[in-house]
């Protein structure tokens, strides 16, 4: 059995320096499949981030960590629709 790959190399050439190294994205199971996603402390890092973007403005610095989140997050996002395609597939096949 094979499965077709039709999505463009995904690529994250940083991350923010606040990331923590250890239980920044958890596991979730949906159905029987794995959904990865932000950490609690991420989440709240991110919301700390937006609301002060709304109220004052944030420093490049933080522009710049805001930024490689919504990276971070548009890859958790590619790699969700990879596994729930790739389990689709299977379904399909008879797997």
């Amino acid at each position: 059995m094979s499965f077709a790959f039709d999505y463009p190399p995904l690529r994250l050439d940083h991350l923010p320096t606040s990331l923590p190294m250890d239980g920044a994205v958890r596991i979730e199971l949906e159905e029987g499949t794995p959904i990865f996603r932000a950490s609690k402390a991420v989440q709240t890092r991110i919301e700390a981030l937006l609301s002060k973007q709304r109220a004052s403005g944030l420093s490049a610095q933080e522009e710049q960590e805001l930024d490689s989140y919504e990276e971070i997050d548009d890859y958790l996002s590619f790699l969700n629709r990879v596994v729930r395609n790739l389990r689709q597939a299977h379904t399909v096949q008879g797997g």
